[in-house]
């Protein structure tokens, strides 16, 4: 129920966000399109999510017989989680990294790259399967992922007030509306507070999906070792990876330095590490 919650509130605020952008340019018929344009959004984050993110890292589907050592692993959590066992996918690329997608667990997805096959033993492995099918029966990458899109529309209209602010937009002194500088003020503010919602929302359940993922595989070794080897990796082995997506991935294909890692979408790693070795399994 805390997880519902916070799914609504979330989706509450930045569609609230969105709405009063879209009243920033256009008034109240502004805010009516904008709010058309936030449902049909959601409706389409809701339907085609899984296809979208997999398309555009073109992954492939990967039978049972191409890979059967990861196909046991994941049947085997997907028992233990007691939901269907999800559609697998191999991404054409050499970072170790995978990201879990779908609607709900019947329409899940775990998407692994090669280069996560070639250096993980079994353990670190079936951590790694663990902590994305925690994502499934967390129901939280649906979350991820229309949180990702009502923030891209966001800042996408912000940029619009903003030209329309510096061209003179908004009302004029006769006409009853924003002003152009309560539409910068918005264009600046609304991205900026979309982005730490979906920041925030990202990184706890980063933590909430280590803890659930250590308890399924039972042990917290496995995971904890991973995330070592993966974050080492990730900084000799980049990734093309689309920002929009990037708190998908158990680890972030971003590298980013100094003040860029406040803005991670991934809680640091040392403390992700630290969390899971202090964990006592009962």
């Amino acid at each position: 129920m805390s997880n519902v919650f916070k799914t609504a509130l979330l989706l509450a605020v930045l569609t609230a966000m969105l709405v009063l952008l879209g009243g920033a340019l256009g008034g109240q018929q502004g805010m009516l399109v904008a709010f058309m344009f936030a449902v049909v959004m959601n409706f389409a984050s809701y339907w085609w999510c899984d296809k979208i993110v997999l398309a555009m890292y073109r992954a492939q589907p990967i039978t049972e017989a191409e890979a059967p050592r990861l196909y046991n692993m994941v049947r085997r959590l997907a028992s233990k989680a007691g939901v269907p066992m999800p559609r697998v996918y191999l991404i054409p690329t050499e970072q170790p990294n995978a990201f879990a997608t779908g609607r709900n667990p019947e329409h899940a997805v775990v998407a692994v790259t090669e280069g996560i096959l070639r250096i993980l033993d079994d353990e670190e492995l079936e951590g790694v399967l663990a902590h994305e099918l925690a994502h499934v029966t967390n129901r939280d990458i649906l979350i991820s992922t229309v949180a990702a899109t009502l923030a891209g529309a966001i800042t996408y209209l912000a940029h619009m007030a903003q030209w329309a602010a510096f061209f003179g937009g908004g009302r004029h002194d006769d006409e009853d509306g924003p002003s152009p500088i309560a539409m910068m003020l918005m264009a600046i503010v609304a991205p900026l507070a979309a982005m730490l919602v979906q920041l925030a929302v990202s990184r706890s359940r980063e933590f909430q999906a280590d803890a659930t993922g250590a308890r399924l595989a039972g042990r917290t070794w496995g995971l904890s070792k991973a995330l070592e080897k993966l974050e080492m990796a990730k900084q000799a082995v980049p990734m093309d990876a689309n920002p929009a997506t990037a708190h998908m991935f158990i680890v972030n294909p971003l590298s980013g330095q100094a003040l860029m890692r406040l803005f991670s979408t991934h809680p640091p790693m040392e403390e992700r590490i630290a969390r899971l070795r202090s964990m006592r399994l009962g």
